[in-house]
């Protein structure tokens, strides 16, 4: 029914018709309320979020990430920063926010009769049955103006957590507050009030950046503005980068596979900023991406993992190149993009991805008939993929296996 839906909500709006409303959602998580598409979607009741499927489903994503960092590091981590998305909590009913608050081992307080959000519970260590991890969530624009009750609700769980007398082993937050009493913890941290991301996608997109240090400098001046416990985006660089300098690991989450990690430069403005500030601050913390798209089976994988994955699964796979082509100028441009994210990827990331480059340029402008297709269907795309590898090895990112490979670039762009 979706296809028809849709057109006929389309030409109804365009004729000033009414357009039946419907929820928004993923159907991939199991929202079949969302189908048929093409009706006029509404979001969610903020106060009712995150809603208890969204806690439930977050414990098994906040297990798999702590089996995953005492797997890499051997120990329990003491401070996360994690990547919070507006977008996420309309589709999930807030499970990056209920992985934020199981971490520190605090529950929300439903009323029985609304299901609305009243308040928090912090939980007992003996409950807990682990440290609790002191959690910074770096939050994006549409959550700061779509659910500021959820920032209060944070803010009342870290101070709550600050204020426990417990052993220093088992709650690093309360730790770091002794002796400042007089000064509320800040952990809740983005961009400036009516301002917008992570302030590295222009910088990547133009090519206008020298070093990663500068790309870090910029995610932190962006992303350097406190919020929670009265304050609305008063500027805090220095707090920022000292929650960056002091976190164990960083994380965000995938909730569906409509899309992936190169399938946009926010995502490396968003991970890969985070990653190139902290070395720029001295710290190395673990860089990980949750995929829980899958709810019942969430998988942690460090980001360099990720982008391996996907350039091997889609970007640089055959098959999918060659599903693209029919679609004509399109598809060469849903081609072109992926490369986008590789190139932001490897200017922000400690890791190397020589070998995630040669694949690509092998499966695209390396084959002579996918490259005759660029061409043809959209020659600014195949314009933009060659400067791409060609930017690429100049800054010292691409160190392509073949010498071979710089004479075609030059030959494309001649």
């Amino acid at each position: 029914q979706s296809p028809d839906q849709e057109f006929k909500s389309l030409v109804n709006a365009l004729d000033g018709k009414f357009v039946e409303p419907g929820p928004a959602g993923a159907p991939t998580r199991g929202r079949a309320d969302v189908l048929p598409t093409g009706r006029n979607i509404f979001t969610v009741d903020p106060r009712a979020i995150p809603n208890r499927s969204a806690m439930m489903l977050a414990e098994n994503s906040a297990d798999e990430l702590l089996r995953r960092y005492r797997q890499d590091h051997g120990e329990w981590p003491k401070a996360m920063v994690i990547d919070l998305w507006g977008s996420a909590t309309m589709r999930t009913g807030g499970e990056d926010l209920a992985l934020a608050l199981l971490l520190m081992g605090v529950k929300p307080v439903w009323d029985h009769g609304s299901a609305r959000v009243t308040g928090v519970e912090v939980m007992a260590l003996a409950e807990l049955d682990r440290p609790r991890v002191d959690v910074t969530i770096r939050i994006s624009g549409l959550f700061r103006d779509a659910f500021e009750t959820q920032i209060g609700l944070f803010d009342t769980a870290v101070q709550a957590v600050a204020s426990q007398d417990e052993p220093e082993d088992m709650n690093p937050l309360a730790v770091s507050m002794r002796g400042n009493a007089d000064t509320p913890p800040v952990r809740i941290y983005g961009a400036a009030p009516m301002t917008y991301g992570a302030g590295v996608t222009d910088q990547l997109a133009r090519g206008g950046w020298s070093t990663a240090q500068e790309l870090g400098d910029d995610y932190v001046d962006a992303s350097g503005f406190a919020y929670g416990h009265g304050r609305g985006g008063e500027e805090d660089r220095a707090g920022f980068a000292a929650r960056i300098k002091d976190a164990d690991a960083f994380v965000h989450q995938q909730d569906h596979r409509e899309t992936d990690i190169l399938d946009s430069l926010d995502y490396a403005a968003h991970e890969g900023g985070f990653a190139a500030a902290a070395a720029a601050v001295g710290n190395a913390p673990a860089l990980y991406h949750n995929d829980i798209s899958v709810p019942e089976n969430p998988k942690t994988r460090t980001i360099a993992e990720e982008i391996q994955r996907v350039v091997r699964g889609r970007t640089a796979n055959p098959k999918w190149i060659r599903g693209m082509m029919p679609h004509g100028y399109q598809g060469a441009g849903e081609i072109a993009r992926g490369l986008d994210g590789l190139y932001g990827f490897a200017a922000t990331l400690p890791e190397r991805f020589d070998r995630q480059f040669d694949q690509m340029y092998d499966a695209t402008l390396g084959d002579p008939e996918v490259d005759e297709y660029l061409e043809t269907a959209n020659p600014a795309a195949r314009d933009s993929m060659a400067r791409r590898f060609d930017e690429a090895v100049q800054r010292g990112i691409w160190q392509p296996r073949r010498n071979s490979v710089l004479q075609q670039l030059q030959a494309i762009r001649s």
